[in-house]
């Protein structure tokens, strides 16, 4: 799932699809195609919105690996999962599937959910997560035996802490369900109801509980906190060969792509630095990620995300938990105030004065 219109992340979505957005300079649906392809799966339909299309066929070629097909279904509007998966009939076929939200990110590999619904068959095998906020989420409700006995999508009142994880297991049988059910009063179909009427309808629908993170990257705090998990889980030391270390320190795992000029400056790993960047008389802090072709002169980040060619300058205030989309320019006129915070859209310009 690679549609919608992102407007929690807004305005980085304003220019950009939410599932593009990085984490650990890598786009977000990378991760989902990667999980994909290490459980075994190679034949992907990935559905895109009008608005977004071109920039996620771009994304999803420059990742595919030769032995996979890709077949790009547009959406034409934000009508809802179940709608999705409805327009996506004629590609799945009568094959049973993995539905997998593309801006969503799991722990744990696919391997493993898989093969239990091979091995134990049911119609519908629904991934869930205990979470504070349930009212958020598609929430579903299980009896005295662990077998899932309703659903509710984004609950007032939720019957339990479970929330749907974005990833689901079909056969067939869900093009049926999706063809008895009403928009929501969201206008949506949403995914929710259609697998309560598979319940309802005595189809057999099983649950199983995702012990590692899960990961919903659709706001700001959420993006952050990805990023930083990402880091923690996967950042290895790896200086490319031609990174320029003229009086540069780095602590702990950084890597750093080619191209890169690291000058009198302190990066305090986990960090991840993008190639062709000038990093001088900075300091770099944890869980941060710097996009290819950014230049951070005499100023200090801490767990921040920068999109490509930022530039930021000068600024003699430690910025942190921030997010800087592309072609961004952060540069210090006049004395600071004593702390920045920001979110800021592609191509914009901040004089800090």
């Amino acid at each position: 799932m690679a549609g919608g219109r992102g407007t929690r992340l807004r305005p980085l979505t304003h220019t950009m699809a939410k599932q593009l957005v990085p984490v650990a300079n890598q786009p977000i649906l990378h991760y989902a195609f990667s999980s994909l392809y290490e459980a075994g799966i190679r034949d992907i339909g990935v559905i895109i919105s009008p608005e977004t299309g071109a920039d996620i066929r771009a994304s999803a070629q420059l990742w595919q690996p030769a032995d996979v097909t890709l077949t790009f279904i547009e959406q034409d509007e934000p009508a809802g999962l179940a709608h999705a998966v409805k327009i996506a009939h004629g590609f799945l076929g009568a094959s049973p599937f993995v539905m997998y939200l593309g801006d969503n990110l799991i722990e744990n590999p696919l391997t493993d959910l898989i093969a239990s619904f091979r091995q134990d068959p049911c119609d519908a095998l629904i991934l869930l997560k205990s979470v504070d906020n349930p009212q958020a989420f598609g929430v579903a409700q299980l009896d005295a035996n662990h077998q899932v006995v309703g659903l509710e999508e984004k609950p007032a009142q939720p019957k339990s802490d479970l929330a749907l994880v974005g990833v689901y297991l079909f056969t067939a049988a869900v093009f049926e369900a999706i063809a008895q059910i009403k928009p929501s009063a969201r206008g949506e179909l949403e995914i929710t109801d259609a697998i309560d009427t598979m319940i309802a309808h005595g189809r057999r629908v099983r649950a199983t509980r995702l012990e590692g993170w899960w990961l919903d990257t659709g706001k700001k705090d959420d993006l952050l906190e990805a990023n930083r998990v990402v880091l923690d889980a996967y950042c290895q030391p790896n200086l490319a060969a031609d990174v320029v270390q003229d009086g540069a320190q780095f602590r702990g795992r950084v890597s750093v792509g080619e191209g890169t000029v690291v000058r009198n400056s302190v990066v305090q790993g986990p960090v991840s630095i993008g190639k062709h960047c000038v990093i001088e008389d900075a300091y770099i802090g944890p869980y941060s990620s710097v996009g290819d072709g950014s230049i951070i002169r005499k100023s200090e980040l801490d767990n921040c995300v920068l999109l490509e060619r930022c530039h930021i300058e000068g600024i003699p205030t430690r910025i942190e938990q921030s997010i800087f989309g592309t072609d961004c320019q952060l540069v210090r006129n006049e004395q600071p105030p004593a702390a920045y915070r920001f979110m800021i859209g592609d191509q914009s310009v901040i004089e800090v004065v």
